[in-house]
Parts: structure tokens; sequence; C-alpha cells
């Protein structure tokens, strides 16, 4: 069910508004006040998906309202209405937030497909803003050892500016969760975030997931494509495994970092492209760069900050929060009920060598509550944890 506002100093224009919207759609909870202040007091004690608003009123004026209402409510969608309706003014409102202007007398269908599509409007933002909400929860950072809060530190540093980033460590220990972060908290973040697992992609076809490629450059090559670096254009591009990257395509990213340019394979026109790049590995790219594997220059290029993670075994302190936030999730996703973990269960959690980290230590989590009563012993751990 939709709220609906409607601002109007006449008491007769409210009424008609009303009795429109009623028969438009009954389900509709419409209120109506006399001038701004009013207005904005109802909007303090109810959320509206929809305010209309007279421009003309006596008191606070529309376009006060209008600017009030953008900073409290900015997810509110606002028709501005006005029976003195000029391009200047309609303009003007839309520039503030408005989602739409209408003049006096409002054209009955033209009303009501802008009551729709504003309703719409709003229900997709706030579909956005839930998936958004879902999206960030899965990229959580549980804990509040030393070394994860340095790691915090450094991303709340790094993040707002424009610098390479690289992300060292153990495989499972959460580089992905670092780059995320370190999207999320950038001003590219309502830019996409692109993530290509160059460990995934067989090296012959690595850089035309990069660079992408034009029809006929290859046998399955069909029809032109656009690759990872063009896609993330204006964004982020997360390089993961970078370490695992050939040499030729290692040269290829290196130009592209230098000049911002890439060209596609198979073609001859070169595409400009901004982007942030982010890498990350679990591999010694000193030692990897003395074997011949890495060019050096590509990583002085990658590594203007680098952020190193720490495996599970070294914050084993996090284990009781880790053990309950993966719990919640488990019981969530599985439709098992929530169980308590003693004391017990802790402690040997914390004694074990977690060489896969947070991965494996999620993955025991979901076999102790799968295969444990409603309390999780130490018994069980020891039972159950390892294969």
């Amino acid at each position: 069910m939709a709220n609906i506002l409607i601002i109007e100093d006449e008491k007769a224009i409210r009424n008609v508004l009303r009795n429109i919207i009623a028969e438009e759609n009954n389900s509709f909870s419409v209120d109506d006040a006399e001038h701004g202040k009013a207005g904005l007091d109802l909007m303090a004690e109810k959320s509206y998906d929809l305010v209309l608003c007279d421009i003309k009123m006596p008191g606070m004026d529309g376009i006060e309202v209008l600017d009030k209402i953008m900073s409290l409510y900015p997810d509110t969608a606002v028709v501005m209405i006005s029976g003195h309706g000029d391009i200047e003014t309609a303009v003007d409102c839309i520039k503030k937030g408005a989602y739409d202007f209408i003049s006096k007398p409002p054209d009955l269908n033209r009303l009501l497909n802008t009551v729709r599509n504003a309703l719409d409007r709003t229900q997709l933002a706030t579909e956005v803003k839930v998936l958004k909400k879902k999206v960030s929860k899965k990229y959580e950072m549980i804990g509040d050892s030393g070394s994860l809060s340095e790691v915090k530190d450094m991303i709340e540093k790094v993040a707002p500016t424009e610098a390479r980033v690289l992300i060292m460590g153990p495989n499972g220990s959460g580089k992905e969760l670092v780059a995320h972060h370190l999207h999320e908290k950038s001003e590219r973040s309502k830019a996409p975030m692109i993530e290509v697992n160059c460990a995934a992609i067989p090296s012959e076809l690595i850089e035309s997931e990069l660079f992408g490629h034009k029809k006929g450059a290859f046998t399955s090559a069909v029809k032109d494509r656009k690759g990872k670096f063009e896609l993330a254009d204006g964004g982020t591009l997360f390089l993961d495994e970078i370490g695992d990257m050939s040499l030729s395509a290692q040269a290829k990213v290196l130009r592209a970092l230098q000049e911002s340019k890439i060209t596609p394979v198979g073609g001859d026109k070169e595409i400009k492209v901004n982007v942030r790049v982010l890498a990350a590995t679990n591999k010694d790219l000193q030692k990897e760069i003395a074997d011949g594997k890495f060019r050096e220059d590509l990583y002085h290029r990658l590594s203007v900050i680098v952020i190193r993670v720490p495996g599970l075994n070294d914050r084993k302190e996090d284990i009781p929060q880790l053990a309950e936030h993966f719990g919640e999730k488990i019981s969530e996703e599985q439709g098992i009920a929530p169980k308590k973990i003693n004391a017990d269960a802790i402690k040997a959690l914390q004694a074990f060598d977690w060489t896969g980290n947070i991965r494996e230590f999620r993955n025991v989590m979901e076999r102790l509550y799968i295969l444990c009563g409603p309390e999780i012993t130490g018994t069980d751990v020891e039972q159950y944890a390892r294969k």
C-alpha cells in the first residue's frame, strides 16, 4: 500500500486530488495538509512514497517545502503542482529534485500517469536500497582483532583516493572483501566494480576477457565483445589472483595502466578507459619476479598501496564473532533453528590450524550446524570439524 501526501492550501483542490487518487486505487492511503509546515509535520510522523505539493502557498512556499523534503527524505518522490506554470519554474523544480511538474488544472490522464510512474520509481529506489544493504552485508568484515583493525584503518585512508592497491594474503582470507570495501567507500561507488579471476581464465583467453575482441579475431569470436576494462569504465576493476596472469597479458595490462587506453583483440582502434585497478594475490610476487614469472614494472604500477590481509591463524581472537556471524547466516539460509555454541566449542575452534582461513571456517560452521544438536560442544567440534 502506497502512502501519498497532498500539500495544497485550497481545500477544494485537495478534495479533487484525493478523489482522483482514490478512484485510481482505493488501497492508497492519502493524507492532506493545508500548508507546507503542516505537511512537513505529517512527514515527520509517517513515511510517504509520494508527495503532491502546490507551489504558491501562504507562509512556506512549495519550493521551500521541496528543498526540505529533498534534504530530509531524499527517497520520496515529489510532484509539484502550480496554477502559474512556466518553463523556468518547472526546470527549477526538477533541478531541485522534484520528480515532475504539473500545471493546474491538471489533465486527469497526465496526473494519474505521473502518480503511477512516481510510485514505481519510489518502489524501485527502495528495492535497490534493500539489495545494496544485502550486498554490503555479504561483504562485512567481522572481527576487532588488532591485525584486522589495521586493515580497516588502511581501507578508510586509501578508499577515497585514486591510488591503485595490491591486496596480499593467503587463500580464503578475505581479499575480495577488502576490494569491495575499497570500492564502496570510494568516489567511484556509484559506477560498477568489475571482477576478473585471473586464475580461472585460460591464458589464451585472458586478453580477450580483459580488453574485448572484434568479430572474427579468432574462431569463436562471432561478434564484437567488450572487455572488462571497458565495462569498468568510470568504476573499479578488480584483478583477483593477478599472480596467475600470463606475461603477455601482463604487458598489455601495464600499457593500459600507463596510457589509460586499450585495444581489443583483433582491433586496431584504441579505446580510452578510466578505471581504478585493484589487484589481489596469494603469491609472493617478489619471488615471482625473481623467477621471471611476473613483471617488476607491473608490480610497481599495481602496488602504490599494499594491504596485507591476515590469515585466520593470525586473528583467532575473532573466532567467537565469526562463529556467531556465520551461525546466523547459516541458520537463515538452511532454515535451521539457531544453535548455541558453548565455550568449549569456541576453544576447540581456536585450537585448529586454519590453513583454508575464513572460507574453511565458514564450511566448518555449516557442517556443525547441520550435524549437531541444539548446542554445539567441544566434542562436536572434534568429531565433525575435520572431514
